[in-house]
């Protein structure tokens, strides 16, 4: 009798175990829990306030009609203030402590590169991060999806139509000394290879600077006709009011990292003639596309701000999400997820995007950008996607 009993209890136990085994971490019955890991206080504090809201914006919708098939969704949100060192942090407790399914929308490149270790040993995607290096899908790994059009790429089919257009003959590059700058010195060099033609000065900045003006100088110094800014935030606003000051008025290219109307929010005047590559469209409240005026005035009305084109990157990775977990059905885990994510075709949204798809080796939706430049205080769009 005895015997039998605990063969029983065993065997209870052991089920249990296996039952416990297959949980999918983030997920319950009622409910889905997501991370992502923002800038709130440091270089990127404005994009980390825009990318939350736009993300929370796009998860109340869902949440209001039901969720996703019966759960309801949940954001855990920390701060990296852009240190690689406190994104691990963050991932860890993200991971560890919350048991998120997902992370979703984490920016920066050195810090994701960091958290990204911490997510896979627990089996959680890293889901369209807010960089564009090709890290961020390379080497392959089945944990990873990439939406951004490599910086390199940006860089590297952009240049050559810009400098032909501006017939410019010497071209520089100022860039932040970490794997974001490098990958935008990278696809400009070889660019400029393609066309015959090397950097005439390169010089570079630690990442936090707030002072330009040797750097500004070397390129002045340089006859420099065509800048390339390997720059984010301050940093593009910094450099182009130095050069203004001293009467250096190349063409200034910059990046998607360069793409927002923070620049000349912040910059003012100065910032007419940046140009940068971009995806999606900046949404003015008074846009005249009207789908885009619709949407940014009820993200004002919601949080009393107006958007940025971080917001629709927070919105549009949470609607992407949302669509790929609708398609892996009621039994949503990491591997359901997978297959569906690897027969996603997502068309162009509101925003101008292009079309993103994936597949069982393909982990970059699209590696296309297009040009917009500053005109009068604003981004215009400039030229259609760019294609190899």
């Amino acid at each position: 009798m005895k015997l039998r009993y605990f063969a029983a209890l065993a065997f209870a136990l052991g089920t249990t175990g296996a039952a416990l085994a297959q949980a999918q971490q983030g997920v319950t019955k009622d409910t889905i829990t997501l991370g992502t890991i923002q800038d709130f206080s440091g270089p990127l504090a404005g994009w980390g306030k825009e990318v939350r809201q736009g993300m929370m914006l796009r998860l109340d919708e869902a949440n209001e009609q039901g969720g996703v098939n019966g759960r309801k969704l949940e954001l855990k949100v920390e701060d990296s203030g852009y240190d690689p060192k406190r994104a691990v942090l963050a991932a860890q407790k993200l991971v560890n402590q919350e048991k998120i399914f997902m992370m979703l929308g984490h920016i920066g490149t050195a810090q994701n590169m960091a958290a990204m270790p911490v997510q896979f040993s627990k089996n959680v995607i890293n889901f369209f991060p807010l960089t564009a290096a090709r890290e961020m899908y390379e080497p392959f790994h089945r944990l990873k999806y990439a939406y951004a059009a490599p910086y390199y790429d940006q860089i590297r089919l952009v240049l050559p139509k810009l400098a032909k257009e501006k017939n410019a003959k010497k071209v520089c590059i100022i860039y932040q000394d970490d794997e974001f700058g490098l990958e935008v010195m990278r696809g400009g060099e070889t660019a400029l290879k393609a066309m015959g033609m090397e950097y005439t000065e390169k010089t570079s900045f630690k990442r936090g600077a707030t002072d330009f003006s040797s750097q500004v100088a070397k390129m002045k110094a340089a006859h420099c006709d065509l800048v390339v800014l390997g720059t984010i935030i301050r940093e593009t606003i910094g450099t182009i009011g130095e050069s203004r000051k001293t009467g250096f008025n190349p063409v200034f290219l910059g990046s998607q990292a360069a793409y927002t109307d923070l620049i000349h929010k912040l910059g003012g005047k100065a910032m007419d003639g940046l140009y940068a590559t971009m995806a999606m469209q900046n949404p003015y409240v008074d846009d005249e596309s009207q789908p885009i005026r619709f949407w940014a005035n009820k993200y004002k009305t919601k949080y009393n701000d107006d958007p940025g084109v971080f917001s629709t990157y927070g919105y549009s990775i949470m609607d992407a999400f949302i669509h790929a977990a609708e398609k892996a059905g009621k039994n949503l885990n990491t591997d359901s997820f997978i297959k569906a994510m690897d027969t996603m075709v997502m068309p162009p949204n509101i925003f101008g995007s292009a079309e993103y798809s994936y597949g069982p080796q393909k982990r970059l939706g699209s590696d296309l950008s297009r040009l917009s430049q500053i005109q009068n205080g604003k981004w215009k769009v400039v030229s259609d996607y760019i294609k190899p």
